[in-house]
This record gives C-alpha cells, sequence and structure tokens, in this order.
C-alpha cells in the first residue's frame, strides 16, 4: 500500500524540524569582540541593511507551525547561507605574536644557582669546607712565606714583619725611655717602623675577619685570601723598588729603609703575614697561625709521643714541619737577597703566594659525618 500524500508532508515538516532545531544548537558565527574593527563596521551595515526588511535573515527564511516547530519558508536556502555576506576573520591575522623566552624561568633560579650543572659543581666546588689535618702543603708553604718575609724585612731595619712579640715589646722600650731621667722624647725611626709594623699587621687580621661572611674554612675563602696576600706583598715589592733604598743594613742605628715608600713596604708585608696568620689559625690545625713559633715550640716540647721515632704522629710531625721550613724560608730568603735585592726578592715571593693559592683548589673537602 502506497503512502499518502498526509503522509509524506508530515515526514518533510518533521525532517525540517530537525534542520532547524541543529541550526539554532550550531552557531558558526564569532563573537563581535573577535573580529577586526574594519570587519566589525562591515558586519554593522549588513545588519543595517537587513533591518530594512520585514526582519533578520534568520526570522525570514522561518516559520513556526502549529506545533511550535520552526519551518524554513525557503526550502532551496542553506542553513549556512545568511553567514556568506558576514567576512569571515583570518585567524592567523588575528593570533598574538609568540612569546619568546630570553631570560631565566624564574628568578629563583639565578638565586639558587640553577642555571646549569657546571655552575653548581663550581659552587659546590668552592663553598665547601676544607679537610685541615689534609691542608699540610699549603700550611707548610705558609711558614715558608713566614721566614721568607721577615728575612727581607729584617735584614733591612731589624724590624720583624710577622713576630709581633718582638716589635710590641720594641714599642714598650720606647714609651720607657720617657721615665729614665735622660727626657729623650724623640720617637727613633725604628720604634716608628716597629710602630707601622704592628698595626699593618692588625689591619691584614682585621681583613681576615671577612672570611667569617664567607665562611673561614671555604676554599673560596682559602683561596681568595691567600691571592690577597699575594698581591700585598707584591704591592711591597713595587713601594721598595720606588724607594730607591738599600737591601741590608749594616748596623741597627742605621737602618736602610727611611723614607715613605720604605714605610709603604713594611706596611704591606706585615699587612699579608697578619691575614696569613688568621687564616691558619682558623684551620686549628698543628701548625697554628703559621707566623710565630713560640708556641709551636712549646706544644712540641709537651708532645707526649715526641720521641715515638718509629711511627708517624701527625701531631709532632707536622709542628716539625712548621719549625723546619720556617726555618728554610728564612735561610732562601736572605740567598736571594743578597743576589737580586729586597724588590726582586719580594717578586719572588709574590709568585710563592699566587702558587700557594692554586694549591687551595687541590685540597680534600671535610667529610661529613653520617648519623
Amino acid at each position: 500500500m502506497a503512502p499518502s500524500k498526509k503522509t509524506w508532508g508530515w515526514l518533510h515538516r518533521r525532517t525540517e524540524s530537525f534542520k532547524a532545531q541543529s541550526q539554532s544548537l550550531i552557531s558558526t558565527s564569532r563573537p563581535v569582540s573577535y573580529l577586526h574593527p574594519v570587519q566589525e563596521e562591515q558586519r554593522q551595515e549588513n545588519g543595517q541593511g537587513s533591518s530594512n526588511g520585514s526582519g533578520s535573515p534568520v526570522q525570514q527564511s522561518h516559520e513556526q507551525d502549529g506545533r511550535g516547530s520552526t519551518v524554513p519558508t525557503n526550502s532551496s536556502s542553506h542553513p549556512h547561507a545568511n553567514m556568506s555576506s558576514v567576512p569571515q576573520p583570518k585567524e592567523k591575522d588575528n593570533l598574538p605574536p609568540p612569546v619568546v623566552q630570553t631570560g631565566p624561568r624564574d628568578s629563583s633560579d639565578a638565586e639558587n644557582g640553577t642555571y646549569s650543572p657546571k655552575m653548581n659543581n663550581l659552587k659546590e666546588l668552592l663553598m665547601r669546607e676544607i679537610d685541615g689535618s689534609r691542608a699540610s702543603a699549603p700550611l707548610t708553604a705558609y711558614c715558608f712565606m713566614t721566614g721568607f718575609i721577615d728575612a727581607v724585612c729584617f735584614s733591612a731595619i731589624f724590624v720583624w714583619c710577622a713576630f709581633q712579640t718582638g716589635n710590641s715589646v720594641q714599642l714598650a722600650l720606647a714609651l720607657a725611655r720617657l721615665f729614665n731621667g735622660a727626657h729623650d722624647y724623640s720617637f727613633h725611626i725604628a720604634d716608628r717602623q716597629a710602630l707601622c709594623s704592628v698595626l699593618s699587621f692588625i689591619f691584614g687580621a682585621f681583613i681576615g675577619r671577612l672570611g667569617n661572611k664567607i665562611g673561614s674554612k671555604t676554599r673560596l675563602w682559602m683561596t681568595l685570601g691567600t691571592f690577597i696576600q699575594a698581591l700585598f706583598t707584591m704591592a711591597a715589592a713595587i713601594a721598595i723598588w720606588k724607594s730607591g733604598q738599600p737591601s741590608v743594613s749594616d748596623s741597627r742605628d742605621d737602618p736602610a729603609w727611611g723614607n715613605v715608600a720604605s714605610f709603604v713596604c713594611v706596611g704591606f708585608m706585615s699587612a699579608s703575614m697578619g691575614l696569613q696568620g688568621i687564616m691558619g689559625k682558623r684551620l686549628n690545625t698543628q701548625f697554628t697561625t703559621t707566623v710565630v713559633l713560640t708556641t709551636t715550640w712549646c706544644e712540641l716540647m709537651t708532645e707526649p709521643q715526641l720521641f715515638h721515632f718509629r711511627r708517624l704522629v701527625r701531631s709532632r710531625d707536622h709542628k716539625v714541619m712548621a719549625i723546619l721550613f720556617l726555618f728554610i724560608g728564612g735561610f732562601t730568603g736572605r740567598a736571594i737577597l743578597d743576589k737580586i735585592g729586597s724588590a726582586g726578592t719580594l717578586g719572588v715571593g709574590a709568585g710563592v703566594r699566587f702558587l700557594i693559592t692554586l694549591s687551595w683548589l687541590f685540597v680534600p673537602v671535610k667529610k661529613t659525618s653520617k648519623n
């Protein structure tokens, strides 16, 4: 039995109703805010032109049947035909330019040193504390430099740059002369040089307190502090070279150095020894301060294992090394002084200090205790 015209009309209306519902659910137009200003203007003009008619394109092309379903009046029109009059924007032109990040991802990366593994490894190498018990090589070289520098200073003016005990007693004797009845109020040049040495030594030791900010036992501070000592020694060499003074004095009453440049030389030498002394003391080893032997001699004589010659005793052997190399340093300094003079000798001393600076990079770090 063939379907009637009424059945075909009912199916046609239901099909058009589904099309209209799908058109109302799926919107193909963009919001106005996403359009270019020129395209927005064109869209407004098109909207005004269409408003002169009976209604909007959607309202004109659809009507409602008795059931409330929307039925298009023109079956030949496509659901998207009305959108063809609206110019579609080019999405590529409206996209923002790509953001290229050239700096660190986070400002905390720069503070935490997380730029690269190499930078982290370098920071770890420099900021870790060294093992003072395994730093016998640079500390022995410190003792050598004590004798070396004192040989240059004492040969010229009979004043010590490292042994401040003698300079302090000399200043006490100068003060005592005011009360001996001779009324000698003069400030002798030897006393002035001793005062210059003491004050400069204190200044150098005060610079050593900067290690508390960095870490007095870190590899960075030991390397940096020794390099500052090398700079002080080189400055002393330049000062005495500019002074034009002789290198060796024949008597205590007639020191070889007496002008302003020579006082600058004494100041730089004493400052380098003050810095060396506090750096050696902070490591707390058997070498003690590396600038004075009085305490070292006393501790050596009280060593319980002093006469155990058949085996190595670190506490005893390190004290012996400190005394021996200070003696070798004084002998070497005077031998070079007689050949090339004070300026050249101090230049050699600056080179030795630079080698000591590099040696701190190879000292093993302190082992952390595992709980």
